[in-house]
């Protein structure tokens, strides 16, 4: 089929009267020569084969009205009906001159056939072959053609099997109108989805060469002037532009209703649908499997841990079990060799030439007890046995060296203490009492390791109860117990107070408890105790030291400590077990009458 627009030279036969009336007077005369009835025998065969190709119906012929060229079927008028937009040039052609042939007027009255006024239907004959035998006037006519269904079946709901048998006809119909050729097919239940996607792409995209200029109600020739050909042009655009809308709807309603029709688009859908349900399992097996290893991983490197840990803890503990007995051992050695040098003292009389000098001897046998390592030890008792008549000569030797020592060790302290903390402000950072000392002992058995801001309470205490009015800092409190903690007496003067001490209650003796006690008797039998102090009770207001070292002890001290409240009592100096049970029991009914008043506000 030729595309709109295009225009080819024909060969026009002469038609007309003037033209009949030439072959009837050329062939009226007819000789019975070979040739002359030869020629009229072949035109009679060839009329006798059209016949039986072209319909001939004479009834639709005598109805149509030569006025109303534009309503009749021009297809029927020639007798290709049955061919329609199938047809031929040549077969146009043919069907045209056998019409002629049959139904020219001329013919018909030289047949004696009787012509009524209102039975001249030739011209519709020719209408018809001028508009069939030019392509863009056939195109027009083809593209309202009445024989043509434009019904656009509904959605198949429940007899989906038919889709095939319904929407397959209706599309290859349509195929007629696609300017893109050739046209896919809707095909059957076995195409594959890449085909039923093709078919449907194509016919979403569908480019048809369908117009309707055939239909237009005016006939701009007729115009009278170029005014009035524009405005019949303008409307005639305006009904085709309208009339192409509703096709384009027609075919996109086809295809949807064809789409949502089709079973093969659900079982596509259902198979996707099974398909992404499959991806996404594997994926989540996928996911599920790593997460497995992850944890596997996770699970062994723990327990890989777990037994290295527990080994290294078996080997610490093994360490510490080893390192305790050798302590013990250490310990066991060093007290025989404390044993032996107090009794080779003993044997030689502390090594004394004048009683004056025995407690002097005594202290710095104790001294040396106390100082000296196990390996120090057993020289000197080797030394002050291998020659008893010289064991106090090295005795004497051996305690100018260590109380030579002391001296050189203080003075050494003495001086980095300066070099390092400067100018004494406030008295912070000077040496260490006796008393000093005493009391940070005390602090740091009172208050074990484990308790809240442990050195800040030592400080506190010491400074509260030192007579000195030194300040002692946390840091500076820390830093005396490691240095007492070390061992390493011979660096600092702390051994050195504390023999100080030592020799000076050893020399005062039982003399000095007896003055003391006498003089305590003496001023009990003066004064005549109350009540609360004979029950062992000190009336005396709480002071905010007194109440703020209650409160660390009882923190220190939980209800499961053995001997809690003698325990408590030892914290808070001036302060009896009594004392410190009655005023925990003052705090806490204290806290009890504030509960009960703050649950009555809140009723009210």
């Amino acid at each position: 089929m030729l595309p709109a627009g295009f225009f080819c030279e024909r060969e026009i036969e002469p038609i007309g009267k003037w033209f009949l009336h030439q072959w009837d007077r050329l062939h009226s005369n007819r000789t019975t020569s070979h040739g002359v009835l030869s020629e009229s025998s072949d035109s009679e065969s060839e009329e006798e084969d059209d016949e039986g190709a072209f319909e001939d119906d004479i009834i639709y012929l005598r109805s149509l009205d030569p006025k109303e060229t534009k309503e009749q079927d021009h297809y029927r008028v020639l007798g290709i009906s049955k061919l329609r937009i199938n047809a031929t040039d040549e077969q146009i052609k043919k069907a045209h001159r056998f019409k002629v042939l049959r139904h020219h007027p001329d013919k018909r009255k030289s047949a004696g056939e009787d012509i009524k006024e209102d039975d001249d239907y030739f011209s519709c004959i020719t209408k018809a072959f001028e508009i069939l035998g030019n392509p863009q006037k056939r195109r027009a006519f083809d593209s309202v053609d009445p024989t043509f269904d434009d019904d656009v079946p509904e959605v198949l709901k429940k007899d989906k099997d038919d889709f095939i048998k319904i929407f397959g006809p209706k599309f290859s119909a349509n195929a007629r109108w696609s300017v893109v050729t050739p046209v896919p097919e809707l095909g059957d239940m076995k195409s594959t989805r890449e085909q039923v996607d093709r078919f449907y792409s194509f016919w979403y995209d569908f480019d048809s060469w369908r117009e309707y200029s055939y239909l237009d109600e005016e006939d701009k020739e007729k115009a009278g002037d170029k005014w009035e050909r524009r405005e019949i042009d303008k409307i005639n655009k305006a009904e085709r532009k309208e009339r192409k809308a509703d096709e384009v709807k027609r075919m996109r309603k086809l295809v949807d209703n064809a789409y949502n029709s089709d079973p093969r688009i659900a079982r596509f859908r259902e198979e996707e649908k099974q398909e992404k349900a499959a991806k996404k399992k594997a994926k989540a097996d996928q996911a599920k499997a790593r997460k497995d290893e992850e944890e596997r991983i996770i699970r062994e490197k723990e327990e890989a841990e777990r037994k290295e840990k527990e080994a290294k803890d078996e080997e610490e503990r093994i360490k510490a079990e080893k390192l305790k007995k050798e302590k013990e051992i250490q310990k066991k050695a060093i007290k025989v060799e404390r044993k032996r040098l107090r009794t080779i003292a003993k044997d030689n009389d502390m090594f004394v030439e004048d009683e004056d000098e025995r407690v002097t001897h005594l202290s710095e046998v104790e001294k040396m007890c106390e100082l000296y390592s196990i390996e120090q030890l057993r020289d000197l008792v080797d030394r002050l046995a291998a020659d008893k008549d010289k064991a106090r000569n090295v005795f004497i030797r051996e305690m100018n060296k260590l109380n030579n020592k002391m001296d050189d060790d203080r003075k050494a302290e003495a001086e980095m203490t300066g070099k390092n903390e400067g100018p004494n402000k406030g008295r912070v950072g000077v040496e260490w009492s006796t008393d000093d000392v005493q009391l940070l002992i005390k602090s740091v058995n009172l208050f074990p390791a484990g308790t809240s801001q442990r050195w800040d309470v030592c400080s506190e205490f010491i400074n509260q109860h030192s007579k000195s009015g030194v300040v002692r800092g946390p840091k500076e409190t820390l830093s005396k117990a490691k240095e007492m903690q070390s061992g390493n007496f011979a660096m600092s003067s702390l051994k050195e107070e504390v023999n100080k001490m030592a020799y000076e209650n050893l020399q005062k003796g039982q003399k000095k408890e007896n003055l003391e006690r006498t003089k305590a008797e003496s001023e009990e039998s003066k004064r005549t105790d109350t009540p609360a102090e004979q029950a062992g009770l000190n009336n005396t207001a709480w002071a905010p030291e007194e109440q703020k070292l209650l409160e660390q002890a009882l923190k220190t001290f939980p209800s499961t400590t053995p001997e809690r409240w003698e325990r408590i009592s030892e914290a808070v100096p001036n302060r009896s077990k009594k004392d410190c049970m009655k005023r925990y029991k003052e705090l806490a009914e204290l806290i009890k009458a504030k509960k009960a008043a703050m649950a009555a506000a809140k009723k009210s």
